[in-house]
């Protein structure tokens, strides 16, 4: 199987599974990362993902140039602009080891919390080939970290380690591969012990607020704290805290 999908305790786990290949994203891959993405964004159910490749040494080297571009000019393939989490506003946690390099770091630059292995690699080494990025990494990565920064990832096209990508502010934490999982785990757990729907809005408002004057974002983020204040799940949270218990959230 080119990925790995399965769910447990309100986490989707999608894992590139190609090793033998350095996990690159070959069509039926990006087909089937697709509809597992548009699955966690539809499921109720779960609140959470952990993105990962498998085995130890590549994240993902990116896409399978050949593969892809012989199904784009043969016309098997329909290549939007892709933004991977765009609209999705549940979590996205991406546990990074090893190499994560072109397409694959665009991936990581949609997700919301990183944590890279100490032997993760990253790299926008388009330029160096004599094409760019076209699918987000520019975009994403200039609000991200800051300009001199983004500018040598894209300009130089030369890989950065795990820790200058700590320190350019390209991931959350820099933990050993052995940790990776756990961690992810950990922190996809933290949050999904929160209230759902909070979590979800302060993703909206978030995102939506990077386009808007700051008299707009401050709208936004009154009328949607406003709507949350109505659910279900913003009454169970006070009741559970006087009651002096762990709060059950529905998502409702």
């Amino acid at each position: 199987m080119a990925i790995i999908y399965e769910k447990k305790d309100r986490i989707a786990y999608l894992t590139i599974n190609r090793p033998e290949a350095m996990n690159t994203i070959d069509t039926s891959t990006f087909k089937q990362m697709l509809d597992a993405v548009a699955d966690f964004k539809d499921d109720p159910e779960n609140w959470i993902m952990i993105l990962t490749g498998a085995g130890d040494k590549s994240f993902s080297t990116g896409f399978d140039i050949k593969s892809l571009t012989a199904d784009v000019t043969g016309g098997s393939i329909d290549m939007p602009r892709i933004n991977w989490f765009k609209d999705i506003y549940k979590p996205v946690i991406a546990a990074i080891n090893g190499y994560c390099f072109a397409g694959a770091l665009e991936i990581v630059l949609s997700t919301d919390i990183r944590i890279a292995s100490e032997n993760a690699v990253f790299g926008l080494t388009e330029a160096k080939w004599g094409v760019s990025p076209c699918d987000g990494a520019i975009t994403n990565l200039v609000r991200q970290v800051n300009w001199c920064h983004a500018m040598q990832l894209l300009l130089m096209a030369e890989p950065v380690n795990a820790e200058d990508a700590y320190r350019m502010g390209l991931v959350n934490m820099v933990v050993p591969f052995t940790d990776l999982s756990a961690t992810a785990d950990k922190i996809a757990q933290k949050i999904a012990g929160n209230a759902p729907l909070a979590v979800r809005n302060e993703k909206e408002v978030g995102m939506r607020a990077l386009g808007m004057s700051l008299d707009q974002a401050l709208s936004l983020e009154h009328a949607m704290g406003l709507r949350i204040m109505g659910t279900e799940d913003a009454r169970e949270g006070p009741r559970a805290f006087a009651e002096k218990r762990k709060p059950q959230y529905r998502a409702r």
